[in-house]
This record gives C-alpha cells, sequence and structure tokens, in this order.
C-alpha cells in the first residue's frame, strides 16, 4: 500500500471518528443549542467526506465503508435527558469546553491529512485527489474555527466562575 492509500485511509477513519465525536456531543449538550444545532450540520460534512473517500479510494484499490451510523436512539434519549437534569451548572460548561477541545483537535488532524493529499496530488499531478482534497479541506477548517470560537465564548465564564 503506498502513501496515498494510507493517507486516504487515516483521513476516512479520522473522519468517521470526527463524525462520531459530533453526534455524542450534539445529544450530550443538546441544552446548548448553538452547540447541538451546529454540531449536527458538521456531522453532515464529515459523512459526506466519508462517503467521498470510499469512493476515491476504489481508485485506489481501497474499500473503505462510508459514513457511520452512529447514534443510538435509547442512548440519545439518556443523553438528552441526562443534559437537561444538569442544565447549566458549572461542571457542565467545563465538560463542553474538554468536549470543543477534542473536536478541534480531531478536525486539526484531519485539516493536516487533507494538507498532506492535496500535496501528495499535486505532486502526482492527481486531478481526482486534488478536487477531493480543495473541495472537502476548508469544510474543515471551518469546523475548526467554529470549534475554536466556541472556545474563545465559553472560556472566560466557565472557567472564572468555578
Amino acid at each position: 500500500m503506498n502513501g496515498i492509500a494510507l493517507t486516504l485511509r487515516a483521513l476516512h477513519h479520522g473522519e468517521r471518528g470526527l463524525a462520531k465525536e459530533l453526534t455524542v456531543i450534539a445529544e450530550r449538550h443538546s441544552t446548548e443549542h448553538e452547540v447541538h444545532h451546529v454540531a449536527g450540520d458538521l456531522v453532515r460534512w464529515s459523512n459526506e467526506h466519508c462517503r467521498r473517500l470510499a469512493e476515491t479510494g476504489q481508485h485506489y484499490g481501497l474499500h473503505l465503508d462510508g459514513p457511520s451510523p452512529f447514534s443510538s436512539r435509547m442512548m440519545s434519549n439518556i443523553r438528552e435527558h441526562t443534559a437537561e437534569a444538569v442544565g447549566r451548572r458549572p461542571e457542565p460548561a467545563l465538560l463542553l469546553l474538554r468536549d470543543l477541545r477534542e473536536l478541534h483537535l480531531a478536525a486539526a488532524g484531519n485539516s493536516l491529512y487533507w494538507e498532506m493529499l492535496a500535496q501528495a496530488a499535486q505532486a502526482a499531478r492527481d486531478s481526482r485527489l486534488l478536487d477531493l482534497a480543495s473541495s472537502c479541506h476548508p469544510q474543515t477548517l471551518r469546523q475548526m474555527r467554529w470549534t475554536n470560537t466556541m472556545i474563545k465564548n465559553l472560556s472566560p465564564q466557565a472557567l472564572t466562575s468555578l
């Protein structure tokens, strides 16, 4: 397996993991409406990246699954009720900051893989890979900007109100 195939596989794994984390966080923090709704939207981007990576991977001899059908309804209900019960105490704010940090790091890892893939595509003059990276990487960068903005907005109150 060459480096491009390894990078496609790693990126696919990273996008599936990010989609899973986003789903869990959207449900865990359902009382934080912006987090709940935006994270849900961002899941769709990562799922689309997975689909496109799986499709492209076939041209490089890879069998990659599509998006992960992650969230079970029972776990979703439990997380939603827990989020409602906990409400807006300081501890959930710290948990949210930790979750946003983890999302940011996952998206940053994916961003690096997209950049590596784009560079390899340019070197190999592979327009298929370059098109893929050029269309998906900006969405990953937007995922990172959102987590960074949320962390900047939530940190002052969450960290000083203990």
